[in-house]
């Protein structure tokens, strides 16, 4: 259990806004906070880092979602040799539960794992020993750089979402924002295989219509974003199927132009699709 007086080990949706937005936080009302709290269920996210948050990152995920009564199974990715070098690009859509299932598939196939993420989860303290956190709000964090420099040249397998945000629902389809090359360069650069991962699920309808009222009104705030918990929360006792494409050898990438890659890999991806 957490040490006495720890109060790193508890979410505190006031306190990041004071450290990441400062400006934002002074204007903001009391009663909108409130509700942010209640949004972003920090009660019960406190309740699985007081009662877990003992356990290593892998047995903390899988007792939160067992608690959850979430399951969830890989197809395909026993087929991987394990002695190969991977980045395991996939869809993105739930925005950070996906993330956690993926971690714990590809750790129980390969022994450890990362993940990137944006630096705010790095917030949630049992989870950083498999977080490669990237600032995505301003300049990064030059120990934030090393640990992403130094994860992608690791052996260690990687995984990333190239959308970088969760997916959205265009013309009556879910499916990701365009997916950023990056991957694909560290993918050479460090001589990693990618693998193509197709993750199954969708958030609420009253997700997607914000996020298309939020557009069409021409705000650039991802103001959705504030509901990825509470979405996260209404995936309880539901149950998901990850697949595993087959790998894309670096070499494969050579010569070819960058953004032809990413898009190849993102088809393949979604060609795992049922």
């Amino acid at each position: 259990m957490p040490q006495e007086g720890t109060t790193d080990l508890r979410v505190d949706v006031k306190k990041v806004l004071r450290e990441k937005n400062p400006g934002l936080n002074r204007f903001m009302p009391g009663f909108f906070k409130s509700y942010l709290r209640r949004i972003v269920h920090e009660d019960e996210l406190n309740f699985y880092l007081e009662n877990y948050s003992h356990l290593p990152t892998i047995e903390f995920i899988r007792a939160c979602l067992d608690h959850m009564g979430i399951s969830y199974t890989a197809e395909g990715l026993d087929g991987l040799p394990a002695e190969g070098r991977y980045i395991f690009a996939s869809n993105h859509p739930f925005g950070g539960l996906d993330g956690v299932m993926l971690a714990v598939k590809v750790a129980e196939r390969f022994g450890d794992v990362r993940v990137v993420v944006n630096d705010i989860l790095m917030n949630l303290s049992p989870l950083r020993p498999i977080f490669v956190p990237v600032n995505k709000h301003g300049r990064q964090n030059t120990d934030y750089y090393n640990m992403y420099k130094n994860a992608f040249a690791s052996d260690i397998p990687i995984i990333t979402f190239p959308a970088g945000l969760c997916s959205r629902r265009k013309k009556g389809e879910v499916q990701d924002l365009v997916w950023r090359p990056n991957f694909v360069k560290q993918a050479l650069t460090n001589r990693r295989d990618v693998v193509p991962v197709f993750f199954e699920g969708q958030l609420s309808d009253f997700f997607y219509r914000l996020s298309s009222l939020r557009t069409r009104l021409g705000i650039k705030a991802n103001i959705e974003m504030l509901y990825l918990a509470d979405e996260m929360f209404r995936q309880k006792g539901h149950s998901f199927t990850i697949r595993f494409g087959e790998p894309v050898p670096w070499q494969s990438l050579e010569g070819r132009p960058v953004r032809e890659s990413t898009e190849l890999i993102r088809s393949m991806a979604y060609g795992l699709k049922k």
